[in-house]
């Protein structure tokens, strides 16, 4: 089940990022151990072997340019340049054995490296 969004400001399309539960239980939960933080930025930097990697972290502030929007009482910021590469997007949280992390499903890409670390988008 995926949870809806509520479109933001200071983007002129609609912005469609999701959370499935169990990422939005791990955000909610990050979030009410850091009630310093204003909510999760999630983005994109250049990474890898493909071109693009993802970052999603606690916000401090919101900065210039940021568009940022509320999933179900979870606020995202995200930066001008990420927001077309990542419209679309659902962010879930994964568990395998030992290892847990956020995992991220996105429609823009149009190739991955085979360690799975970076992406590619057709524009």
């Amino acid at each position: 089940m995926i949870t809806k969004t509520r479109h933001g400001h200071g983007y002129n399309g609609r912005m469609s990022i999701s959370f499935t539960p169990a990422a939005l239980a791990r955000a909610q939960t990050f979030l009410a151990a850091h009630p310093d933080k204003i909510g999760l930025r999630f983005g994109v930097r250049r990474s890898g072997c493909s071109g693009w990697g993802y970052q999603i972290d606690l916000a401090d502030a919101q900065v210039a340019g940021d568009t940022v929007f509320e999933v179900d009482g979870v606020r995202v910021l995200i930066d001008a340049d990420s927001l077309p590469l990542l419209d679309g997007t659902v962010i879930d949280f994964v568990k395998q054995g030992l290892n847990a992390q956020f995992a991220f499903a996105n429609p823009n890409v149009t190739d991955a490296c085979g360690c799975g670390e970076s992406f590619a988008v057709g524009h």
